[in-house]
């Protein structure tokens, strides 16, 4: 199996909580649950508040050796020290933030149902190619649907690449039952929300999403960057 550039597994996503201290704590039992990698996903926030949060954030992040990427905006994963950002159709273009930001931040791009669009990103540097909702998500339920045979296709197209190559993502509506569904199809990392950190015990459900990936990982989880 080829190494990845972006941890398989769990893939935890935040929801929208002005809280930090509570939202300190909750990924701290996601992580003691087994959850590799964190997105800071503040839609609603202003820039000052998801700034605050993500400087909350990256000191946790490494104590706990996961790894940390920001929504939206690449120029706070920089100014913050996180290991990296995610990056939808909305965003600055990839290739023009992979000459900014050089190789060592890692980037990770929604592709939606769109695999010639992964396939482009691909060429133009994405660490990982994320597709869904895979299911239908509480979060975006005006979301486009990606079904688990075009994980399959992203993962053959994911292993074209050289070592350490893409990670493939899935994301909407995955819980711990069907998490190793979305796995078998071809998915290295399950990136999940309210499946994980709206449950009544985040540390159990982190366990349970964590170990419905674990016995179907196609690589070598990476690890963060120091």
């Amino acid at each position: 199996m080829k190494p990845l550039r972006f941890p398989a597994g769990l893939y935890g996503v935040t929801p929208d909580w002005a809280d930090t201290a509570r939202l300190l704590t909750a990924v701290r039992h996601a992580a003691e649950g087994g959850m590799r990698s964190l997105q800071l996903r503040r839609k609603n926030a202003t820039a000052d508040e998801r700034a605050a949060q993500a400087r909350a954030l990256v000191p946790l992040c490494r104590e706990l050796g996961v790894v940390l990427m920001i929504n939206d905006d690449w120029r706070l994963a920089l100014e913050v020290g996180a290991d990296g950002a995610h990056l939808g159709r909305d965003d600055d273009a990839l290739a023009g933030v992979r000459r900014e930001v050089g190789p060592d931040l890692l980037l990770g791009v929604s592709c939606y149902n769109d695999l010639d669009r992964a396939r482009d990103l691909l060429a133009q540097g994405a660490d990982y190619i994320a597709f869904g909702a895979v299911f239908a998500s509480s979060t975006k339920p005006q979301a486009v649907q990606a079904p688990l045979s075009l994980l399959t296709e992203a993962a053959a197209l994911a292993d074209t690449c050289p070592a350490p190559r893409p990670a493939v993502v899935a994301i909407g509506g995955i819980t711990a039952q069907n998490a190793p569904l979305v796995a078998q199809a071809g998915a290295d990392a399950i990136a999940v929300i309210t499946g994980l950190f709206e449950m009544p015990d985040i540390r159990a459900a982190a366990r349970a999403c964590a170990a419905a990936c674990a016995s179907v990982q196609r690589g070598a989880p990476a690890r963060p960057q120091p």
